[in-house]
């Protein structure tokens, strides 16, 4: 019979004919068993060899989230294959896991145990690098810039560490008044990553806080690993506020430097990069202040002069000048018009009188005083021939004084 035609002829529970604690137990137990062997990645959180036993107990979490499972395994297989193995350690074992209906519990049998490696946790890391670079979270344009002067400052970091002492200590000597929202969580083993992340989700979501720290003091690759997660490195990319990394020395680089929004090389760096220098800013201001000062005061001289250079101008220092300069221009010439009509009119005067000397010369008047006379005939015309009249015609002589009118008369 087929697994669907099992699963279809199963009675079903009821709430008239409910299974029994051990018929769940053993259906839980058979769906378990289906999964079969399977090769588990986790970081050993606690390890129990009891005195006279052949087996071992192992707490494998995950380095991830706040999970973990009970391992057992012979002896041999620890010791055949991570023979050194310590808490903390990264392993990838081979286990099938496997449900106890008495206890109601989960746990794993593992036939294979190996320990990972240094040069495969860096391998490890170098994939989960090019992963993340080609997802983007290592753009560089997506980065924020933080704030000139934060109004809190979160602060993830170990309790009483010493990267802890350096932060506080020197962000508080650069500019006394920062204030500070403090979480302290495991920096290394397996409980660090879910409380770094948990911690940096109560810090995203305070308004107040306007940029996070993430401190931890230098150490091995092993020991820096929970800052190379990638749950914390996706959890910093989609953090609101921006995120300092200050991991380490100088030399360590955890994926969590790439992903940051500013990575400072270590945790006194990072104090530089949050906030800034009170006695450097007053300095600045100072010179400011005095740069400014001495714009204002050249400004004000240049003013000054040239208001002084206007007062000295003779149109404000003597202002009635230019009226008597103006009045005498006036007066001369006024006096200039004056002497050039009167010239104009004794000219037109002179030439007047000789005109009318030149028109009496030549004036018919003129001519009759002489002794000449002036004959007309009665239409006026002038007689200036004998043949111009005729016999009884008659006539008027002009003379220069009165006229006479007389009749042709032939001789």
């Amino acid at each position: 019979m087929s697994e669907p035609e099992q699963s279809a002829s199963a009675p079903k529970s009821t709430a008239d004919e409910p299974w029994p604690v051990r018929v769940v137990s053993q259906k839980v137990g058979a769906w378990i068993a289906k999964l079969g062997w399977v090769w588990v990645d986790g970081q050993v959180a606690q390890i129990s060899r009891r005195p006279g036993s052949s087996v071992v107990f192992l707490t494998l979490r995950d380095p991830s989230a706040d999970l973990s499972l009970t391992v057992t395994a012979h002896r041999d297989v620890l010791d055949s294959g991570a023979p050194e193995l310590a808490e903390g350690a990264r392993v990838t074992m081979h286990a099938k896991p496997e449900f106890y209906p008495s206890r109601g519990t989960l746990s794993l049998r593992a036939d294979e145990i190996r320990q990972v490696g240094l040069g495969e946790l860096l391998a490890r890391l170098e994939r989960l690098k090019k992963l993340l670079g080609a997802e983007g979270l290592f753009a560089r344009e997506r980065k924020r810039r933080l704030p000139f002067l934060p109004n809190r400052i979160g602060l993830i970091t170990g309790r009483a560490s010493a990267a802890e002492r350096d932060v506080l200590m020197n962000t508080q000597r650069r500019w006394p008044a920062a204030d500070f929202r403090k979480i302290n969580v495991p920096v290394q083993g397996p409980t660090a990553v879910p409380q770094i992340i948990e911690a940096l989700k109560v810090l995203d979501a305070d308004e107040s806080v306007d940029v996070i720290v993430i401190a931890r003091g230098g150490g091995s690759v092993e020991d820096l690993l929970p800052f190379s997660d990638e749950a914390l490195c996706r959890a910093v990319f989609a953090a609101r506020t921006p995120v300092v990394s200050a991991i380490g020395h100088e030399t360590d680089t955890p994926l969590l430097d790439y992903v940051a929004d500013l990575r400072a090389s270590t945790p006194t760096d990072a104090a530089k990069r949050i906030v800034p220098d009170l006695a450097e800013e007053r300095q600045l201001i100072d010179i400011a202040r005095r740069r400014l000062e001495r714009a204002v005061r050249t400004l004000i001289e240049r003013e000054e002069n040239r208001i002084e250079s206007w007062r000295s101008r003779p149109s404000l220092a003597r202002p009635e000048l230019l009226i008597d300069q103006r009045a005498a221009d006036v007066t001369a010439l006024r006096d200039r018009a004056g002497r050039n009509l009167d010239h104009r009119l004794r000219l037109a005067g002179d030439d007047l009188r000789h005109t009318l000397a030149r028109l009496r010369a030549l004036s018919p008047a003129a001519t009759l005083q002489r002794g000449y006379a002036i004959v007309q005939r009665d239409d006026g015309h002038v007689v200036r021939a004998a043949t111009d009249v005729k016999t009884d015609d008659p006539i008027r002589v002009r003379l220069a004084d009165g006229e006479l009118r007389a009749v042709v008369r032939e001789d």
